[in-house]
């Protein structure tokens, strides 16, 4: 059987169909959400360790940590990785 590869847009979520402005904001939550992840490694901690130091319930890290990003905003996420100080910047591509 032959298959056929196409290549990506460095966009997984345009890659499957979502419109332009939707995949784009989707793609930031899960930046974001990775990145508070890494910082939850990083520090090794419980997800209510984490959610103590950013002052948020146990449930809202769970939510990060099993990438329910569809029930967190872009500001939100913002917000929580400026606690956890983690750089949050944006780069626009011409």
């Amino acid at each position: 059987m032959k298959r056929k590869a196409t290549k990506s847009s460095g966009n997984i979520f345009l890659d499957l169909g979502f419109p332009q402005h939707e995949a784009a904001v989707l793609l930031l939550r899960a930046q974001l959400a990775e990145a508070l992840r890494g910082w939850m490694e990083r520090e090794q901690l419980t997800q209510a360790e984490a959610a103590k130091r950013l002052g948020i319930a146990q449930p809202r890290i769970s939510d990060i940590v099993r990438g329910k990003i569809e029930l967190l905003s872009l500001d939100y996420l913002v917000g929580l990785c400026s606690r956890a100080k983690l750089d949050v910047g944006l780069r626009l591509a011409a």
